[in-house]
């Protein structure tokens, strides 16, 4: 799959695949993730995360997972990992991002980071 044409990924997708980037997580702790990685700008209600990742499971670019810690709840927390195209995707997106900047700084020197 050519990964370019899933590009521009919307601020929400990517902040998700962020959020799974360093290793699995269950949905509660990808919305706070996001949030915290965004500053506060993206607050995600349960509908739109579950949404969000119900369209990723369904593109494959994350997956189900066994829950690695331990849970003290009747309730099984669902768990997702982000897969190898969720990977690229990511990176693809991240490197078209620096682009964008980098651009930016030419045309706005000492403005941009």
């Amino acid at each position: 799959m050519d990964t370019e044409n899933q590009l521009p990924l919307t601020e929400s997708t990517f902040f998700i695949l962020l959020s799974l980037a360093p290793g699995p997580r269950h949905g509660y702790a990808i919305l706070k993730d996001v949030q915290a990685l965004s500053d506060g700008r993206i607050r995600l209600s349960t509908g739109t995360l579950y949404g969000a990742i119900r369209r990723l499971l369904a593109q494959e670019w994350i997956t189900h997972v066994d829950d690695p810690l331990p849970n003290n709840t009747d309730r099984q927390r669902k768990v997702y990992l982000l897969t190898d195209l969720g990977r690229r995707i990511l990176e693809a997106e991240a490197a078209r991002l620096r682009s964008v900047v980098a651009k930016a700084s030419l045309r706005l020197p000492g403005e941009v980071p």
